[in-house]
């Protein structure tokens, strides 16, 4: 039986917005939210890799699991590498990749995106979610995918690009991309001892360091589309949206 973990990178000292993993939502943490999310889905044991204690200790006392890491990591994939290497977990086939400031993830599209790397014997996948607004195009803050061909409801087709770039309405499959990631262990392995590409750098997109090296990826469509949280802003509308939904279950 194919089996995968969960990894959960987070540290607090993000750059727009210092501390917001621990920021509350219905009296529970962004990460701790992010975690149950995960668990939820069911698809393997859940982690979360972080640098900083107050983190280690929120997840714990929320009935997650977490494990310190090092501090001087360039990338959210080094983070949940060290953590796959020191948890030390036998028989793992695949590490998904779930980002910490994402505490609306759908654990359906955690299900799928798992699935479909199994059924397809992907070396790494990601989602993406259509775009409703073409305002979205224009904004830097959100991370679009190009892919080879429509995604349809069905497939998994290749990226051939990820950018933060402003696009026109007129280019073909673009989508918004998911910050999620999967990948097979042997392919993690490869992709952590590659260095970082000039158009990675440049992008501040990690995954562009896979296309450089000729790793492929391929992206299933997303049932929806969860805010990340970046901006004092994001926190306060996905504040709302999970409140909202909360007291009307």
């Amino acid at each position: 039986m194919t089996k995968t973990l969960i990894l959960i990178p987070s540290r607090m000292a993000a750059t727009r917005l210092p501390g917001k993993p621990l920021l509350k939502i219905n009296n529970l943490s962004i990460i701790s939210h992010v975690f149950k999310r995960a668990e939820e889905a069911g698809v393997g044991e859940v982690v979360v890799a972080t640098e900083d204690k107050e983190i280690f200790t929120d997840v714990l006392k929320n009935g997650g699991r977490a494990i310190i890491t090092k501090k001087n990591h360039k990338t959210g994939t080094d983070r949940i590498f060290e953590a796959y290497t020191k948890l030390d977990i036998k028989n793992v086939d695949y590490i998904l990749n779930l980002q910490g400031d994402e505490p609306d993830i759908n654990k359906n599209d955690i299900i799928s995106l798992n699935n479909y790397m199994i059924n397809n014997e992907a070396d790494m996948g990601t989602l993406a979610a259509q775009i409703k607004d073409n305002k979205m195009l224009d904004d830097k803050n959100i991370v679009k995918v190009i892919t080879e061909s429509k995604i349809e409801e069905n497939n998994f087709v290749k990226a051939l690009n990820f950018t933060r770039g402003n696009l026109s309405v007129n280019n073909l499959n673009i989508y918004h991309h998911i910050g999620i990631y999967s990948y097979k262990v042997s392919v993690l392995k490869k992709f952590i001892s590659l260095p970082q590409t000039k158009n990675e750098i440049k992008n501040r997109l990690e995954q562009l360091r896979a296309l450089d090296n000729n790793i492929k990826i391929n992206v299933a469509l997303s049932k929806s589309s969860p805010i990340g949280v970046d901006t004092e802003e994001d926190y306060l509308a996905i504040k709302k949206i999970i409140e909202y939904k909360a007291n009307n279950e």
